[in-house]
């Protein structure tokens, strides 16, 4: 996808750059210089990577004014928006005349984030990134964190045939998982922020024990906690453990994933932010539950909101789908908005 990205750009006139993130694997950027000295920057970042499916749902099919394909809505429609909308403006003499405009492809998304994470950690400065996500065209200023966490519970190992000489540590998780469903879900519904609505915890897999004749000693689940601006990972492993803890639980915790992936909350009265609403005409401040690159980004110094065709209901999904409508209407607003930039 680099390779056809960078052939695309460079028969636009684009300066091209590859940035190493991971083996084999780079950031794809695009740069359209200003005519005069630059005083400005703005990004557009869509993600390259795809979740995982068999081979034949990457073959993309128009039918119906839709097209299908694994990736068509979660992100490729934001690729193909943002680029096309560059290489446009790029052969247009009305172009910013102090504003450089990046193209920024990144990898890993759905995994880790290291390509936003190798981009903002690059110390580049830029007015405003638009992350390419299915929105439904709409601007989202604000999005949840995503803090996955491995809670495992300990016992006695003991035979099927006398388990009171043992301790269940499957029996001790159950009394967890049952906590966590629904006193702490009862817990975070009494919270709520005015855009994402309420913090949610999910109990999404459970591992424990061997076989059915030995009492198990060991336990473990995988949850995914989504967190509103202003919680923080600490916070939210102190109160998870002070609930166990009151009913007798004892149980050890490990983060699910190394990096940190924190709430996304981006002023809507930044005069970027407010000019690209006002040009879609958009009065009502929309977020999502999903966690994105956005987020990362913004720490790294760059506001940052989320745009793009398509609806993340079909993301990830068996029959992913956009519309061809949806997608150059996109490119459309996109376009439109960067010819506005000074």
């Amino acid at each position: 996808m680099v390779d056809f990205l960078a052939a695309t750009a460079a028969q636009a006139g684009l300066d091209i750059e590859l940035q190493p993130v991971l083996p084999g694997r780079f950031n794809f950027i695009a740069r359209l210089c200003p005519r005069q000295k630059t005083r400005h920057r703005i990004v557009l970042a869509p993600h390259l990577d795809t979740v995982n499916a068999p081979d034949k749902l990457f073959t993309p099919i128009k039918k119906d004014g839709r097209l299908y394909g694994r990736g068509a809505s979660d992100t490729k429609g934001s690729v193909a928006a943002m680029v096309t909308s560059l290489c446009e403006l790029a052969s247009q003499p009305s172009r910013p005349t102090q504003t450089e405009i990046l193209f920024a492809g990144l990898v890993d998304e759905e995994n880790a984030q290291a390509g936003s994470r190798a981009l903002a950690g690059s110390r580049l400065r830029a007015d405003l990134a638009i992350v390419g996500e299915p929105t439904c065209l709409q601007v989202v200023t604000a999005h949840k964190g995503d803090l996955w966490m491995i809670l495992r519970t300990r016992g006695v190992s003991a035979h099927g045939s006398r388990p009171e000489l043992g301790r269940n540590a499957v029996h001790a998780m159950a009394r967890v998982v049952d906590l966590l469903e629904t006193k702490y879900a009862k817990q975070l519904r009494r919270r709520r922020h005015p855009v994402l609505g309420r913090p949610t915890i999910n109990v999404g897999a459970i591992r424990g024990g061997a076989q059915a004749n030995i009492v198990p000693d060991n336990c473990e689940i995988l949850i995914d906690r989504r967190t509103l601006p202003g919680e923080t990972e600490a916070q939210v492993e102190r109160e998870i453990h002070s609930l166990l803890r009151k009913h007798g639980l004892v149980v050890t915790f490990d983060r699910g994933r190394l990096a940190p992936c924190e709430p996304l909350e981006t002023d809507p009265k930044l005069p970027l932010v407010r000019q690209f609403l006002s040009s879609i005409g958009q009065r009502k401040l929309a977020g999502v539950n999903y966690f994105c690159d956005a987020s990362v980004l913004s720490r790294g110094g760059i506001p940052s909101i989320v745009f793009g065709p398509g609806d993340i209901a079909q993301g990830h999904t068996t029959n992913e789908w956009i519309e061809l409508k949806s997608l150059e209407r996109g490119k459309s607003i996109l376009l439109n908005f960067l010819k506005s930039l000074p």
